[in-house]
């Protein structure tokens, strides 16, 4: 592994650490909803380079999804669901090529580097159907479908860099990766984890607060019928509404916007939200645009501090919420709104 490398996921993993799903940190509770911040303490500032990014974006901003159609480099490895699915083969390295060179990212790797990823794909795959067994009693079927439909080397670009690192894909041992802006692709792992605890179904319409890489809604876009997202950090969150298009996944809507207020646009609200940033408490608008029977999924801890839990919200028949903490986890911050009001309601405090 060479120095740069290297170096990118220390980076990588001083953002994000990997996901922490230990049997110990599970613990059942059916409590209502918090209506305030679950910690009191005030948040310390966000760095300054992610700061600058979410003053650009803190405000909702109008977006639209991303484009109906694909380029003929993909129509070889379409199907039914909208899109490229390797495991159903045609994802070659002129596809893949192609399909950057589209979405605004062009790379070139050498035949050898594209045979080499596609190669550790099966033990990475096998590798998420065993932590799912461990950790949840089975693996999903449907999950394990989108994650092997989805080219996970697609989503490793640094955007602030601009530089294509697919190279990094389906390692042995799972990493979030940097992508620029301060924000990360989280490791496969955690995903598939969050993924399966969700219980996304056919005929759905999802929410994701932190669109990051793209690659979550991805996932889940091979499942449901509806896949939005939203990014407060605009030049991360305007790149990357560009690169569904080109793989033919037209169903993922992605908009520029502070996640805190949802997307109350959408007509029906959502039957599944997960929030794959850390928040101070769980935004109320996200509760009122989650159906009844609907399940969200965020972590909820203190800014760049150990000690934050995934937390797991149901809305039943009559609109009560319940929730339950799952495992112990490590996410970097929700930005914007949530932090203004915690701060305003620490000083009251």
């Amino acid at each position: 592994m060479n120095r740069e490398l290297t170096r990118r996921r220390i980076v990588a993993t001083a953002i994000a650490a990997p996901f922490l799903a230990s049997a110990a940190d599970t613990s059942a509770q059916t409590t209502p909803a918090p209506a305030t911040p679950m910690p009191t303490t005030q948040a310390p500032a966000a760095p300054a380079s992610q700061a600058s990014a979410n003053q650009a974006s803190a405000n909702q901003a109008s977006g639209t999804g991303s484009a109906t159609t694909s380029p003929a480099d993909a129509t070889q490895s379409t199907d039914a669901r909208h899109g490229v699915d390797v495991s159903k083969g045609g994802w070659t390295l002129q596809t893949y090529e192609a399909a950057m060179r589209a979405g605004g990212r062009p790379a070139r790797i050498s035949a050898a580097e594209f045979r080499a990823i596609q190669d550790r794909r099966p033990a990475a795959l096998k590798r998420i159907a065993t932590y799912l067994k461990s950790h949840l009693g089975h693996a999903d079927p449907a999950v394990l479908a989108a994650f092997a439909a989805v080219p996970r080397e697609y989503y490793h670009y640094n955007y602030e860099q601009h530089m294509p690192v697919p190279a990094e894909a389906y390692e042995s041992d799972p990493k979030p990766w940097a992508i620029g802006y301060g924000s990360a692709l989280s490791d496969y792992l955690g995903q598939a984890y969050m993924t399966q605890v969700l219980k996304p179904q056919p005929g759905q319409t999802t929410l994701e607060i932190g669109t990051g890489s793209g690659y979550q809604s991805s996932v889940l876009s091979r499942i449901v019928d509806k896949a939005y997202s939203i990014e407060i950090i605009a030049p991360l969150g305007k790149a990357v509404h560009h690169i569904f298009k080109p793989i033919g996944y037209d169903n993922v809507f992605t908009r520029v916007g502070d996640g805190y207020f949802g997307w109350p646009e959408v007509d029906g609200g959502f039957d599944r939200i997960i929030v794959t940033c850390s928040a101070q408490f769980a935004p109320p608008a996200l509760f009122k645009q989650l159906k009844p029977g609907g399940i969200m999924l965020i972590p909820i801890g203190q800014p760049f501090k150990r000690g934050q839990f995934l937390y797991v919200y149901t809305k039943d028949a009559r609109g009560k919420i319940h929730s339950r903490r799952d495992v112990g986890v490590f996410f970097i911050p929700m930005t914007g709104a949530i932090m203004k009001r915690a701060e305003a309601m620490a000083q009251k405090s």
